[in-house]
């Protein structure tokens, strides 16, 4: 048994990137950014109105001003603004040459058919200049990026059509057991139905893999050997679940290296889920999880995606919260790191949900979160300030 945080150490060490690829911009959200990405243009290309209203100087402003013509956004100035002149310009308009200020339509009044007045006492320039958030050449995004809404903008603004991205992650799902059955299907005395499988599933694809599910595996070696190696064929990453404690019928870590997979580690000292192998072969990674939902959910969350960001070279924050516990949390075995269950209450406190277990996988459908509680620690006092992993 290890602890924890070797775990972690181990699959950092064994962890490689995966290929990258060029792919068009609008399949990016979600993916990450193998390459830095570049500006190729200023931004704002051009001087540019942040207003409607009227281009002049602002030496001119409360004088009568002759209006020289009408600036859409998309078109460019045919004039040249001199003493006493203005130019119509619209929102995102390229501001004309000789002009300063931007004095909005709020702001004027028509004294002619093509003469105004300022009306205000002061103004704004109301304009923004080129390259003032952007100069070409500059880098705008980092290789490692994780892509959202917000960087798939900034991607089409600097032209970047066809960003180069990590691929993403096969993973493959296997359920172990003679007493499951699927979902669709009414358990028998003695059997349970599936979850496991379809949880993982979710996960995965919440964190941005392609997830395949290939089954139960019956309580055999050559059956479990035989899926091992199906998934193993078309997965970055596989993933079992259940048939890794220590019971009369818990081979599969052997059939796990017969599978040709070098086994790194086999037991942490965290609750739940001390049971979880994992393994290697080659660039590929296997993990087995235990059979106990909330142990498969909760150690996916903290060791698998943890191996997910690795090979996709992801490198944004995992999102935490820091916030005060809502009362006093205490246990009574501390020998192992905790992880349990909690929610934010409306007054911004972290309040742990009622958990019975391992097997409580409802418990978690009340969960925003996750709190660690470290080994040798009994309690957590109210007021106390912990780290809320969001899941």
């Amino acid at each position: 048994m290890i602890q924890f945080e070797e775990a972690l150490e181990i699959i950092s060490r064994s962890a490689v990137l995966l290929a990258s690829e060029l792919i068009p911009l609008d399949e990016c959200p979600g993916r990450v950014l193998a390459a830095d990405v570049y500006s190729d243009m200023d931004m704002p290309p051009f001087d540019k109105s942040a207003v409607d209203g009227y281009a002049c100087r602002r030496s001119d402003l409360g004088e009568e001003l002759k209006v020289l013509e009408i600036i859409p956004a998309g078109k460019a100035p045919t004039r040249i603004i001199g003493s006493l002149e203005c130019a119509k310009l619209m929102t995102g308009g390229m501001m004309p040459e000789g002009a300063d200020t931007v004095i909005m339509v709020e702001d004027v009044e028509m004294t002619g058919i093509d003469t105004i007045r300022f009306t205000a006492s002061r103004t704004a320039p109301n304009f923004c200049f080129r390259a003032e958030d952007i100069t070409q050449g500059d880098k705008v995004l980092d290789k490692g990026t994780l892509v959202r809404p917000q960087e798939i903008a900034v991607l089409a603004s600097v032209g970047c059509s066809r960003p180069e991205v990590y691929s993403q992650p096969r993973i493959g799902i296997i359920s172990t057991g003679d007493e499951l059955v699927e979902p669709n299907e009414m358990p028998a005395l003695s059997q349970i139905r599936n979850s496991n499988a379809l949880q993982l599933l979710a996960q995965a694809q919440g964190a941005g893999c392609k997830a395949r599910y290939f089954g139960i595996a019956r309580d055999t070696e050559e059956a479990t050997l035989e899926i091992i190696q199906e998934a193993s064929a078309a997965s970055d990453i596989v993933i079992l679940t259940g048939g890794i404690s220590a019971g009369d019928f818990d081979f599969v870590p052997s059939v796990i290296q017969e599978a040709g997979y070098d086994i790194k580690f086999r037991s942490l000292a965290v609750q739940p889920g001390k049971p979880v192998i994992f393994a290697t072969r080659g660039k590929q990674y296997l993990v087995a999880l235990p059979g106990n939902p909330v142990s498969s959910f909760v150690q996916f969350e903290m060791l698998v995606k943890h191996l997910i960001r690795l090979i996709t070279g992801n490198k944004s924050r995992q999102l935490s919260l820091k916030v005060p516990m809502g009362i006093d949390y205490t246990r009574k075995r501390t020998s192992r790191k905790a992880f349990f269950p909690v929610y934010l209450a409306e007054d911004g406190t972290a309040m742990p949900v009622e958990y019975h277990g391992s097997a409580h996988i409802h418990s978690y459908i009340h969960a925003e979160g996750i709190v660690i509680i470290e080994i040798g620690e009994n309690e957590i006092r109210k007021g106390t300030l912990v780290d809320v992993r969001l899941v």
